[in-house]
């Protein structure tokens, strides 16, 4: 995160004073999230971090990498800034724990027309308060003046994680068999997948964001800038109860359900899935109707309600959704598992 200070440097656009602010600011915000392992403070030329891997046998490190894509657009017209990080967060950390791997650390890459402190506070500030969701440690990271690339007032934000998991631990759905159970864990909503349907489809009322709607209890732009909900420590809390009884987990982000579902299965195994058991959330009812969009396409591209799914030995049914509710989750019986080709069905 350092800058030059040149006066020429700032003449072309790169506000070094800025940069050397913004570090101030988000510095708080960096060591809220450290946990045993964050070696030093932050600043340097590479984050260090020393895991702690004496529990297992043979440590297998997973990494997850994502951004936020186009809702970063809603975020520009409410010029609201402080959930785009833990979109950001979610989007890796949710799949490294599809493993069966706790997350330890974060990096965030920050791309700007022009830096402006207390904007990019805010934005790291949400990456913090993502880590903190998920338990790992944001230990470095890049913020990035683009002048004559990108507009002032935009900006993107990408990250990467790392995790650690036991090779005999691993998830990969290897295990999974007819006649498991499938688990899904209830959205908050869009979460980050499929805006640029969202944007085409609500065009006509991006410019109406804090305009309230009845049905979903909030204004648009709340609606649509709701983060994404991070599911590690509930899934992490299951696989330290369960076991290998947890035979699969599959993040539902985008390619929706015909996409990630068949990730956590193996061929010979197909997944049937009940949406009458889906959490019923207003906006997607709304999109589906303002575009026409056909039921397979919204279950192509949207979560639906479901943010993820875990393949579960039949006999732990009751006892995992009861740990999960335990840690705050809203668990359904979604599906189950069946003999047939890889992929999945949707019963309606």
């Amino acid at each position: 995160m350092s800058v030059t200070n040149n006066s020429e440097y700032a003449k072309a656009g790169v506000d070094v004073e800025a940069g050397y602010e913004s570090v101030e600011r988000i510095a708080p915000h960096i060591r809220s999230t450290h946990r045993p392992g964050v070696l030093g403070g932050f600043g340097s030329f590479g984050a260090l971090f020393e895991p702690d891997l004496s529990g297992m046998k043979r440590p297998v490190a997973v990494s997850g990498t994502d951004g936020v894509g186009t809702k970063l657009k809603i975020a520009f017209l409410m010029d609201k800034h402080d959930t785009v990080g833990i979109d950001c967060v979610a989007m890796c950390v949710n799949d490294i724990v599809c493993a069966g791997a706790e997350p330890m650390f974060f990096l965030d890459y920050l791309a700007m027309g022009k830096n402006f402190p207390a904007r990019t506070e805010s934005i790291v500030a949400g990456v913090a308060e993502g880590c903190r969701q998920a338990g790992c440690a944001l230990i470095g990271g890049e913020t990035a003046e683009h002048p004559d690339m990108m507009p002032a007032d935009e900006y993107d934000i990408a990250g990467f994680s790392v995790g650690f998991v036991d090779h005999e631990d691993i998830i990969d759905g290897s295990s999974v068999i007819p006649g498991d159970v499938i688990i899904g864990l209830a959205s908050t909503g869009l979460h980050s997948n499929g805006f640029s349907l969202v944007r085409k489809t609500l065009a006509g009322e991006l410019n109406n964001l804090d305009s309230y709607v009845q049905e979903l209890g909030c204004t648009l732009g709340e609606e649509l800038l709701r983060p994404t909900r991070i599911y590690v420590k509930p899934l992490l809390n299951a696989i330290r109860l369960f076991g290998k009884e947890i035979k699969g987990i599959c993040n539902i982000t985008g390619g929706g359900y015909y996409e990630n579902v068949p990730r956590m299965l193996h061929e010979g195994v197909r997944a049937i899935l009940d949406t009458s058991a889906i959490p019923h959330k207003p906006i997607f009812s709304i999109l589906a109707k303002k575009g026409s969009i056909p039921e397979h396409d919204m279950y192509n591209t949207f979560n639906m309600g479901i943010g993820a799914m875990a393949a579960v030995s039949e006999s732990k049914t009751d006892a995992v959704i009861a740990a999960l509710k335990n840690s705050g989750e809203t668990p359904v019986l979604i599906g189950r598992c069946s003999k047939g080709e890889k992929g999945v069905d949707l019963i309606w």
